[in-house]
């Protein structure tokens, strides 16, 4: 097991070399910041050293993974350093160990953060008497990226990824990065990246002046001494960032390019306060000069760790790390087998957009269809996909036209023969999947992975009629599924755990974050999810306005309100699901007539143009007043609003109609009067109560793999860090409570479940682990 530490090596030469090992990624974990300090001290105080460069121990020898980096580039935070700060063949650094942000929001002491900004990288670095050159290869990343820049060069391999990821947990850099990006490349260039969190190439670092050299890796380690050998013979420049100004423009110019930033920020990431506050900082060393923007810097970074933005962000980075260790399938020894070539059936808008996925990540694939027509139909929807990507720089060409060369389209089933998985993706229909899998099983090989992309109907049911159940698994893509990042894996009790590891391993081939769920109707996040339309139909028709619920639930964070996303998914599916749940989960669920009214009139959302909301090409969505008619008619369907004068709403009222009995004196008047926070509540509040029902059956193997598929397959705000996270946050004795209050007025869809019950009445997190007693054997 390769050891954390940080070693120094002088050569000949005089050039110490400090070497950061700590795998994978060299992170800045408070041992390497510490022994970073110690090997720098000894090596400005001895006699023997001229000049120092800083490295990343060696990839290959801490045994790196290029997946495990890819999910990191998005967030990452850790360091690898030599003297010449640098990377020898492999990574410089990751930044800064993002495992001390969770401790600190675990015990909420902040004192476990490291306060070394000015003491190690000002005055031990950058003012110090001996020249440091980063020698940086791989990545340098958040923390790894900023003591490259208190150095006095950077020399970097090719194609390194250097940047600052750090608003996208919630805080901002912390060693330096605000002010001494901008003195080297640009103010603008500097907040752009900063903002958006993504990386730059050392190419074009080295343009823009972020790098001094690219030089093959080969010969990374060779310059960077020569380099800081330069330095000491006065043959290069000595650089200290802090003090450069020449980049950052005329001060009014500065204050512009600032003013108008803020301006973006409040408009685009209202709920994240890390980007306003990163502004202040950098705009406080452009007034007041570098030294006084680190001070404010280490201020500011500190008070944002502890910030409920920062908490949820960080969650979300680890939950989604957790998804990868699931019980008896990825602790058990079994190695994942290769999937070269896929069959997909059906050509659709989730078939084409599968094949999308398989096919541009280098697997063959067949798309069967019924006819030519749907054929054609899904290979034309396939190349549009493949332009699009192309078209926002997602795919180079030539590696768009390699993706189309895999791609044939077939009438039979002639092409199965040698296909290692089939994934099903047509119509909810139970006996046509029957059918497809009863064919399929006869003539896929023995290991080929028999996969269903249906979103709701129990996997059990669909391989009824074949042999090899332990082969059937759920493969659930969220649409457009070569955009959407979750997959959603259903196992049933009979799935081998080789099956369930292929299907992971090709979700992440494909760059899906693969999460394992138990086989239930509507399995982890359409189950969790399915109270939200009705939650948001049920305050419709107690007379709330349907467009300020959308309102409300955008100003909470969702991209669209339920309404919106309605038209968007189109009400076929809307009323197919409604009548799943309804048969699933009978007695606590509540069905609108308003989506079949809706249908009668003529509309079907975003594809036929007519929604709830009016769509035109090049403008934002807007509410279609003609709608309200409709609404009306819907409320006095379904009878919560008898005669259309009084709110029949609850328990009482409701029993008395169902008996025919009288409704004197058990009606209240209507509409009913609610803040928004009480219609952000009641649509929430169920969500959180289904959430509770799914733990407690064991769907998920975790309480935070429900968050972090609520993230990335219901676009929940990933700075709530997830559906249960927050409500930990809001408190469960809080939801309970007010569930409880509305079950009584209202009826069942409101009571709370037995799970909510017993951890808000004894104080314990919704999220805690569930007891050995639970279900969680009978659905996973």
């Amino acid at each position: 097991m390769a050891r954390v530490e940080v070693t120094m090596e002088v050569g000949n030469d005089g050039v110490a070399v400090i070497t950061i090992s700590n795998p994978p990624v060299n992170a800045l974990a408070i041992p390497i910041i510490a022994g970073l300090k110690e090997k720098y001290v000894e090596a400005i105080r001895r006699n023997d050293v001229k000049a120092i460069v800083v490295i990343g121990e060696l990839a290959i020898r801490l045994g790196l993974v290029d997946r495990g980096i890819s999910v990191l580039l998005g967030h990452c935070f850790w360091v690898n350093s030599y003297t010449a700060f640098g990377g020898k063949g492999g990574k410089f650094s990751g930044g800064f160990d993002i495992n001390v942000f969770q401790k600190i929001h675990r015990t909420g002491d902040i004192s476990q953060l490291p306060d070394e900004s000015i003491d190690l990288l000002v005055n031990i670095v950058e003012d110090g008497k001996k020249p440091t050159i980063a020698a940086v290869e791989g990545l340098a990343l958040g923390g790894g990226l900023e003591v490259t820049m208190a150095c006095h060069a950077r020399i970097a391999a090719p194609k390194t990824q250097l940047g600052l990821p750090e608003l996208s947990l919630g805080v901002i850099p912390g060693f330096g990065g605000t002010q001494r990006l901008p003195r080297l490349v640009g103010l603008s260039k500097a907040v752009e990246m900063m903002r958006s969190s993504k990386p730059i190439s050392s190419e074009e670092g080295y343009k823009l002046g972020l790098v001094d050299a690219v030089v093959p890796s080969e010969e990374l380690l060779k310059v960077s001494r020569r380099w800081a050998l330069d330095i000491v013979e006065k043959r290069k420049p000595w650089v200290r960032s802090l003090h450069q100004t020449d980049k950052l423009g005329t001060l009014s110019e500065a204050i512009e390019i600032l003013k108008s930033s803020r301006q973006q920020a409040r408009k685009t990431v209202p709920h994240l306060p890390q980007h306003v506050a990163c502004l202040d900082v950098i705009e406080e060393g452009i007034i007041r000069g570098g030294y006084s923007g680190l001070l404010k810097e280490a201020k500011v970074f500190r008070e944002l760790v502890l910030s409920d933005t920062a908490k949820g962000l960080v969650h979300v980075f680890f939950a989604q790390r957790a998804t990868s260790k699931v019980p008896n399938v990825t602790d058990i020894g079994l190695k994942p087998r290769l999937v070269k070539k896929a069959a997909v059936i059906g050509g659709g808008l989730m078939g084409s957009g599968i094949a999308t996925d398989l096919i541009t990540s280098n697997i063959y694939v067949v798309l069967k269809e019924v006819n030519s027509e749907y054929l054609l139909r899904g290979i034309k929807m396939i190349e549009a996909n493949v332009r699009s990507l192309v078209t926002r720089g997602k795919l180079t060409q030539d590696k768009a036209h390699k993706a189309l060369s895999m791609l044939k389209g077939v009438l039979d089933y002639s092409e199965f023969k040698d296909v290692d998985m089939v994934i099903e993706a047509v119509i909810e229909n139970v006996p046509l999947k029957q059918k497809i899998f009863s064919e399929i099983e006869k003539i896929c090989p023995p290991h080929c992975i028999l996969a269903t992309n249906t979103s709701s109907i129990d996997l059990n049911l669909v391989g009824e009629k074949i042999g090899s159940q332990d082969r059937i698994i759920g493969a659930h893509f969220f649409s457009p599924a070569h955009v959407m990042p979750l997959l959603e894996i259903i196992r049933t009790e009979k799935t081998s755990a080789q099956v369930i590891l292929d299907l992971m391993t090709v979700g992440k081939a494909i760059k899906k974050v693969p999460v394992v769920v138990g086989n239930c109707t509507g399995f982890a996040v359409n189950r969790t999810f399915f109270p939200y339309a009705q939650g948001a139909n049920f305050l419709v028709h107690l007379g709330v306005d349907l467009f300020r619920i959308d309102r409300v639930i955008c100003n909470f964070g969702l991209p669209m309100g339920p309404f919106q996303l309605q038209d968007l998914s189109g009400y076929g599916v809307a009323v197919a699901v409604e009548k799943e749940f309804a048969a699933a989960f009978q007695g606590r669920t509540w069905g609108s007539p308003l989506v079949n009214l809706m249908l009668k009139n003529g509309r079907n959302g975003r594809q036929n143009g007519k929604g709830y909301f009016i769509y035109e090409k090049g403008t934002r969505p807007k509410p279609d007043p003609s709608v309200l008619p409709i609404i009306e008619e819907s409320r006095r369907l379904a009878n919560i609003m008898p005669g259309g004068k009084v709110c029949v709403v609850g328990r009482p009222v409701l029993e008395a109609l169902a008996y025919g009995n009288s409704i004197q004196g058990k009606t209240s008047t209507w509409p009913i009067s609610v803040t928004d926070q009480q219609i952000l509540e009641m649509i929430l509040f169920p969500i959180v109560n289904e959430a509770c029902r799914v733990l407690d059956e064991g769907v998920v193997v975790r309480a935070s793999d429900l968050d972090i598929t609520s993230v990335l397959g219901m676009s929940f705000p990933s700075y709530r860090g997830g559906i249960v996270f927050w409500a930990d946050t809001v408190g469960p004795l809080y939801i309970y409570t007010c569930l409880k209050k509305w079950s009584a007025m209202y009826g069942n869809f409101f009571k709370p479940s037995n799970y909510l019950e017993e951890r808000a009445t004894k104080g314990i997190p919704l999220s805690a682990p569930a007891s050995a007693s639970s279900a969680l054997n009978s659905r996973l």
